[in-house]
């Protein structure tokens, strides 16, 4: 059984940046983030591999949200910049095996955080 639990939300202007933190109890896999803003679906944010050898993003965040971990302290990262609007949402730590191809897909991860919530305000 894998523990997540995640910090760093707040509130932000526009234009701001935040940084997210994940830490693990047990053991972990591919590391990734989700976001869902209210009346939305779940949506998939950023993700990185074991080894941090290779990284995905959604293109809604890409050049502006950057993912990291560091594995002797079992804790991923998203460090989020030129923050908008629109990425207020509640974001969601997740840990498991996707495949590469569906590494966006919500059925795709194991084990998930409570979440922690990022407010832009314009």
């Amino acid at each position: 059984q894998v523990q997540l639990v995640e910090s760093g939300g707040g509130l932000v202007q526009a234009g701001g940046s935040l940084r997210l933190s994940c830490v693990a109890s047990g053991r972990t896999f591919t590391l990734g983030w989700f976001r869902q803003a209210p009346g939305k679906e779940r949506e998939f944010a950023a993700a990185i591999t074991w080894t941090s050898d290779q990284t995905y993003y959604a293109d809604s965040v890409k050049g502006r949200f950057t993912i990291s971990r560091d594995n002797a302290k079992n804790t991923v990262y998203l460090q989020m910049s030129s923050l908008k609007p629109d990425d207020t949402a509640v974001y969601y730590c997740a840990t498991g095996r996707p495949s590469r191809l569906r590494i966006g897909e919500f059925d795709e991860w194991n084990y998930w955080g409570q979440g922690t919530q990022v407010t832009v305000s314009s």
